[in-house]
């Protein structure tokens, strides 16, 4: 049985300002293509599709698109809800949108009910495992102490007693969006840190043949049976690195797993560059950034006039600056009160700002409105101190 693996699609997220709503209807088109094109026989969305629990209008409009077009291929779907999404608002109209073919899993108590789908050897059991909040669902699932590994395991736990009762020979897959050891997270997620512990070990999977995860956003494999999709689209300049793509897997009969990434469209790269701002300008070696979205942090000792406006003449699609100043290395065994030992009101703020430009102090100029301010702060103090 081929599978197509996906996951924290986000409908609705911008990009720092800009809307990819038009980016995300690519990426629809992309992943309706490939279940075409490459004889998918089921599909998988292992949470967050939308960015927030209440999704703006015209990211609903993308995934009703995206539900009808996936019940059209008449390819079986089987999606469960992320921590970003609302598992009520997301699982509303399941019973009747499953006679579709599109099945939705967002309830916790559902968790050892499966999807059983069927192909030429045999049975396969889909398991979803909706985004497990443990305050919120270790009563459902009869757990005494609220964490993520105790609720995951009590859900799989749930898989595996279900698993047991069917005819030998069946495989299953589980669905789940959680943080597993190992993983490797971006900025772009949200924190699910419970009790200072936000990840569960792979371990609480076995007994499966193929877990797709969700929840981080880069592409990676935990073990050859476990494995994340990553997001389609980068939604931080943290992944700029980040190879987005959907896994193509292949279920043999005997629950064997084989897997292939397939490419995710890229409505525009990511670049971080870093410098002073005369060097990036010119170096001709970020020429290749220039039609990318930019992530700029500026290294010059003094902040630049108007450096945005610089930049953009270079990269016109420059999203974010980031001040970084240079600064010389300092004796750490000087504490920081012999450093200003003897030294003056005004001499103690002159040295502040050559420490925060990496040793280019004040010029004539603000150091008279360095001196007025202080000369304003000393009237006030004493006005309030004087006898009255």
């Amino acid at each position: 049985m081929r599978l197509l693996h996906t996951s924290d699609w986000h409908l609705g997220r911008s990009f720092h300002r800009v809307n990819l709503l038009s980016a995300q209807a690519a990426f629809v088109d992309h992943l309706v293509e490939t279940v075409r094109a490459e004889g998918v026989d089921a599909v998988l969305v292992a949470g967050d599709v939308y960015d927030r629990a209440v999704p703006p209008l015209a990211a609903v409009e993308l995934f009703d698109e995206a539900l009808h077009r996936l019940a059209d291929l008449g390819v079986p779907t089987v999606m469960i809800s992320g921590n970003h999404d609302s598992a009520r608002r997301l699982g509303v109209g399941a019973g009747l949108i499953g006679r579709a073919g599109v099945h939705l899993r967002t309830d916790p108590a559902g968790c050892g009910t499966p999807v059983v789908l069927a192909d030429a050897h045999g049975e396969v059991a889909f398991y979803g495992l909706p985004y497990l909040e443990p305050a919120l669902v270790k009563d459902v699932l009869g757990v005494e102490r609220a964490g993520h590994a105790a609720v995951l395991g009590a859900a799989m736990d749930r898989v595996r007693a279900d698993l047991a009762a069917r005819p030998a020979g069946t495989r299953s897959v589980v669905l789940a969006h959680a943080f597993v050891t190992g993983g490797e997270a971006s900025d772009s997620e949200r924190d699910i840190t419970v009790g200072g512990v936000a990840s569960v070990p792979a371990a609480v999977f076995d007994g499966v043949d193929y877990v797709a995860l969700g929840h981080l956003h880069g592409c990676q494999t935990l073990t050859g049976r476990i494995r994340y999709s990553g997001s389609p689209l980068a939604y931080s300049f943290s992944e700029a690195r980040h190879r987005k793509s959907m896994w193509l897997v292949d279920l043999g009969p005997g629950g064997e797993v084989s897997a292939e990434r397939t490419d995710c469209p890229v409505p525009r790269p990511l670049a971080r560059v870093r410098g002073r701002l005369a060097d990036l300008l010119a170096d001709p070696g970020l020429e290749r950034h220039e039609q990318a979205w930019v992530e700029a942090t500026l290294t010059d000792p003094v902040r630049p006039r108007e450096p945005m406006a610089a930049l953009t003449a270079r990269f016109p699609h420059v999203l974010t600056l980031v001040l970084d100043p240079e600064r010389p290395p300092e004796d750490a065994s000087v504490s920081y009160g012999r450093r200003l030992r003897d030294r003056t009101d005004q001499e103690i703020l002159e040295g502040f700002v050559a420490h925060v430009r990496g040793g280019a102090g004040p010029d004539e100029h603000e150091s008279a409105l360095l001196g007025g301010a202080l000369d304003a702060v000393r009237a006030e103090a004493a006005r309030t101190e004087a006898p009255r």
